[in-house]
């Protein structure tokens, strides 16, 4: 049985995107194949939670002065050493990078690329930020053994921005967490709408308020309609402009912005929704909309790109800078309780691909493919 080793720096550091996508396909692994070899690697353990998700004895971190003091240094060239030590047969770079120089060992590599849209949209980042990105994720791709997309979206844009042959790069979806996939009773949706202060019926968007996301034509969607929207995410200076317009046309009361709710309870959230919508323009998978396919939530997204790949034939999909077409389409599922059932339960139908068993006889599959 192959010893598998993780860059699990994510895992224990980040809240939110890949910190979410290495927690949950760790999980996976784990409580489908509890009798396989997991090591996590990570110059440190960051927040609290996270180190009680895995028993201490998996976790690997940088020993030896210098590789503590320089963590980034052991992460992206020293931790090789380390690996060799402890034997591993396969190592997975979970958010696009590989140590440099593990292609000279006999450790098989595997790198998860979730998306390019910085080369795709390099005005949404900062030159440093994207030269550094362009660096790690080609050189990854040319020296990992295997390549792995979260979409076929990803995938395109890997052989195509990085010349990488077609046969190198294998699709493999991610889930999301358990608590998208229970039924809520209606004692917890009353007792988080309570919390929350929020009115009994919205309609919901989830992820980073930023300009890529597209929150803003949401709110310009429903100026004109009596139905609320509560936003969840991180604030940045986008918000100010989505601010600005709700007060111009008084709208406090009917747009909500919302940060820092628990999985659980954002998984609440999404159940009570009339409907999730999530007209982004451009992303490398678009889990949210997982979350709320599972949830039992209709899904209004966008009709390019990755999107109609995570949403399935029964979301309804809008060009994202058509205001009106959005409008219409929030209409047509709020005015028909036909509709509204037909996307919950053939969203949920279309969700059962990315149930975890399923990812994670996928990646078993491959790893004991390449493995050498």
């Amino acid at each position: 049985m192959s010893k598998i080793g993780f860059d699990a720096k994510r895992f224990f550091n980040n809240y939110t995107g890949l910190g979410n996508y290495s927690r949950d396909l760790i999980r996976i692994l784990r409580s489908n194949y509890p009798e396989q070899e997991f090591l996590l690697y990570t110059p440190q353990t960051g927040i609290p939670q996270y180190s009680n998700l895995v028993p201490n004895s998996v976790i690997r971190r940088p020993s030896g002065i210098l590789n503590k003091i320089l963590t980034s240094n052991w992460r992206t060239n020293r931790i090789v050493n380390d690996l060799k030590r402890d034997k591993i047969d396969i190592y997975h770079g979970l958010s696009g990078e590989i140590p440099i120089g593990l292609d000279k060992t006999s450790i098989t590599s595997v790198v998860t690329i979730h998306d390019l849209i910085f080369i795709r949209y390099p005005e949404l980042y900062k030159k440093i930020d994207r030269t550094l990105y362009h660096k790690k994720f080609k050189y990854a791709c040319e020296h990992a053994d295997q390549i792995v997309a979260i979409s076929e979206q990803t995938k395109l844009d890997i052989i195509h921005f990085f010349n990488i042959p077609e046969e190198k790069v294998k699709v493999i979806y991610q889930g999301c967490n358990d608590s998208f996939k229970s039924v809520k009773s209606e004692q917890e949706k009353q007792t988080l709408i309570k919390k929350l202060g929020l009115p009994q019926e919205f309609i919901l968007n989830v992820g980073t308020i930023e300009p890529r996301k597209n929150a803003f034509s949401i709110v310009q969607a429903i100026k004109d309609k009596d139905i609320p929207l509560v936003i969840v995410g991180k604030q940045t200076a986008y918000t100010k402009e989505i601010k600005s317009f709700v007060a111009a046309h008084n709208m406090e009361n009917r747009v909500i912005f919302l940060q820092g709710l628990t999985m659980n309870e954002l998984s609440v959230l999404y159940s009570i929704a009339k409907i999730f919508v999530y007209p982004s323009i451009f992303e490398g998978f678009g889990i949210p909309i997982i979350e709320a396919l599972y949830s039992g939530t209709p899904v209004i997204t966008t009709n390019s790109g990755v999107f109609p790949e995570a949403g399935g034939p029964f979301s309804h999909y809008i060009d994202p800078n058509d205001i009106d077409q959005l409008a219409i389409s929030i209409d047509a599922i709020l005015n028909s309780q036909e509709k509204q059932e037909e996307m919950r339960q053939e969203g949920l139908a279309y969700a059962q691909q990315f149930n975890d068993e399923t990812l994670a006889a996928q990646w078993m599959k491959l790893y004991k493919k390449i493995s050498k």
